[in-house]
């Protein structure tokens, strides 16, 4: 078979499979995550620039169309995720056995279960590889085949994986809104510190390149958290059914992760754009949970990261990861001890306490 005809086959069979995942899926988030997502689904499907607006109307039709599309798929007696055309045809979620299939096409493929056991798919350009921390460290380009709410990296197994692609569309995106209102704390300050003159495209690639960086050491700083947490976590979040623990779990490991290696590492290189950036996205759960981060940053910012503000603001990053550390093993024992009422009670307990210590409005 011609290559180019083989890798059609490959991305008509991978997007299907997302195509499935999404129509399961899709309709978990809420209304303005979800139409924010299909908006850059659209333009990643028509492969638009990112300074391209689209034309509203265009994508009212076109999320209509892909909505029937998604019934059709769940109508359709039930079919499940299609074998992969390589060989004699591979299991969807065999990574190992379809990446083999790929060597010497520039390509990376990866499927497995992601946040509310969501199955998870794509197809994409290779872009670099690296070896750290005992995990390889996968970069990715240009994507052949997704869904519409993937997530911007992941981590399983040795394996690490960057979407700098996505990231890309997703920082677009952060900067492009960021203009229609108010910026986020930190998040002018960030790209002044980017900024390329006039420039806004050599701007987003500078913002890439540093964030592509920022979501390595995540994930890193997820594999550092999980030796600490050990197996008994994977297993907690696998067989939690309640959603609102989950998205708390998560968090805290979040904030452990980011803890234990992203924000001390930053901190150590001086990448203060990044600091700044981080915090900017401090947000949902994770900004509730981590308020009083935000307090330490501010003090750092308002010293402007001097050597002593710096000090202080490790410090309490120091003090921050034995705290959701404390928490994690909490959360932990109690589902192990008493089940999802135990992690339950844990998480309510979390996040009243939070609340109670937010400012008002």
């Amino acid at each position: 078979m011609n290559p180019r005809d083989a890798l059609g086959e490959l991305t008509s069979a991978v997007q299907r499979n997302c195509d499935l995942a999404d129509a399961a899926h899709a309709q978990d988030l809420s209304l303005c995550v979800y139409l924010l997502q299909m908006r850059e689904f659209f333009r990643w499907e028509r492969g638009l620039p990112l300074d391209a607006a689209p034309d509203r109307a265009e994508v009212g039709r076109w999320i209509a169309s892909r909505e029937a599309h998604w019934q059709s798929l769940s109508d359709d007696g039930g079919a499940g995720f299609a074998p992969l055309p390589i060989g004699t045809g591979l299991d969807p979620f065999d990574e190992e056995s379809v990446n083999a299939g790929l060597t010497g096409h520039g390509l990376v493929y990866t499927a497995g279960l992601g946040r509310f056991r969501r199955p998870e798919f794509l197809l994409a350009e290779r872009l670099d590889t690296q070896s750290r921390e005992g995990a390889t460290v996968v970069i990715t380009g240009r994507e052949y085949a997704r869904g519409m709410n993937p997530p911007l990296a992941l981590s399983r197994g040795d394996l690490v994986l960057v979407r700098r692609d996505l990231l890309r569309r997703w920082l677009g995106t952060r900067i492009e809104l960021s203009r229609q209102r108010p910026a986020a704390e930190g998040l002018g300050s960030a790209l002044a510190a980017w900024r390329d003159g006039d420039d806004a495209l050599a701007t987003l690639e500078r913002v890439t390149a540093a964030e592509t960086e920022t979501l390595v050491l995540h994930e890193l700083g997820e594999r550092r958290a999980s030796v600490l947490l050990g197996p008994g976590w994977e297993r907690m979040l696998d067989g939690l059914d309640d959603r609102r623990i989950e998205i708390v779990a998560r968090a805290i490991r979040d904030l452990l992760a980011d803890c234990t290696t992203t924000l001390p590492t930053l901190l150590e290189r001086d990448a203060r754009a990044s600091i700044h950036f981080w915090f900017a996205n401090l947000e949902g759960m994770r900004g509730l949970l981590g308020a009083r981060l935000r307090s330490a940053y501010l003090g750092w910012r308002e010293a402007h990261g001097t050597p002593v503000a710096s000090q202080a603001l490790l410090e309490a990053l120091h003090a921050a990861r034995e705290h959701w550390l404390g928490q994690a093993r909490r959360m932990l024992a109690a589902w192990e001890s008493e089940g999802e009422a135990g992690a339950a009670a844990l998480s309510d307990a979390l996040v009243a306490a939070a609340r109670s210590e937010s400012p008002p409005g």
